[in-house]
């Protein structure tokens, strides 16, 4: 059951001048659910849907700023961390959840590259986030690229997938979502490790470009599902629903990677009334 006096979720991440993903994808997601959505911008984007063009870190003082003044005031339910882009950024972040957010969940995506392939992380980056981040963390969602990063393995198929959980759970998150997009075939799996078990999500490869933004929009899904007191499972389930209409009915835009259509559910809503 969705509660209407929760659902405020704390963005901090990165901007996609394009729309299609980073804090713009994770505004609008929240906003589509129900939630209601504060940011900390990470870094600046000069992007669209056919690539990156120039990243402008803000910063860390200021990143700190953002965060302090909106738990001072008004608060979150559920963090949601995706670009962090440098060292720097990551210890600022660390800091300021252990001096403004100890108690609240966080979900974060281990951001590393865009789409189109662009770093959007440092290489050194990595190992502060394994050590800073990941074990204040409640839910980590990476996909196969990002996990064998973080475990130094590749990571190729369903039985690659279940072997990494463990090394990925060791990390020190309380739950891991594993994303299986990087798979070959037309079944994609995606895997869940929480507190009650795994649970296995399979579905049908969407061929399609626009797909930009997918990794950004489920975790903002998920995080504010937590935010309104869903569980792991029930946040995860619903994120899923809500990506795959998105994809589906994407708007077309733009030449390159295209975005995602977020407010398919205000759409379901107009047509009710």
């Amino acid at each position: 059951m969705v509660s209407l006096s929760r659902g405020r979720v704390l963005i901090i991440a990165g901007s996609d001048s394009g729309g299609g993903a980073g804090i713009q994808a994770d505004i609008k997601t929240v906003t589509c659910l129900g939630g209601f959505a504060t940011t900390a911008v990470t870094a600046l984007t000069a992007q669209n849907t056919k690539g990156v063009f120039g990243i402008h870190p803000v910063p860390e003082s200021f990143v700190r700023d953002q965060i302090a003044v909106v738990m001072e005031d008004i608060g979150a339910d559920c963090i949601k961390i995706g670009m962090l882009a440098t060292t720097g950024i990551i210890r600022a972040v660390s800091q300021a959840l252990d001096d403004f957010a100890a108690d609240v969940p966080v979900v974060l995506d281990p951001v590393m590259y865009a789409k189109g392939g662009h770093a959007l992380l440092e290489p050194d980056a990595v190992q502060a986030m394994k050590e800073m981040l990941i074990p204040k963390s409640f839910l980590i969602t990476p996909n196969l690229p990002e996990a064998g990063a973080l475990v130094g393995q590749d990571i190729l198929d369903e039985s690659s997938m279940v072997h990494a959980m463990d090394a990925l759970r060791e990390l020190g998150s309380s739950a891991v979502l594993l994303k299986g997009g990087h798979l070959d075939g037309d079944l994609l799996v995606d895997l869940l490790i929480h507190a009650d078990g795994v649970d296995r999500f399979q579905g049908e490869r969407m061929f399609t470009r626009h797909t930009h933004g997918t990794g950004c929009t489920l975790a903002s899904a998920v995080a504010t599902g937590l935010a309104q007191g869903l569980s792991p499972l029930a946040s995860v389930t619903r994120a899923r629903d809500y990506v795959r209409v998105a994809i589906e009915t994407a708007p077309g835009f733009g030449h390159g990677h295209g975005p995602l259509n977020h407010n398919h559910t205000l759409q379901v809503h107009r047509a009710a009334h």
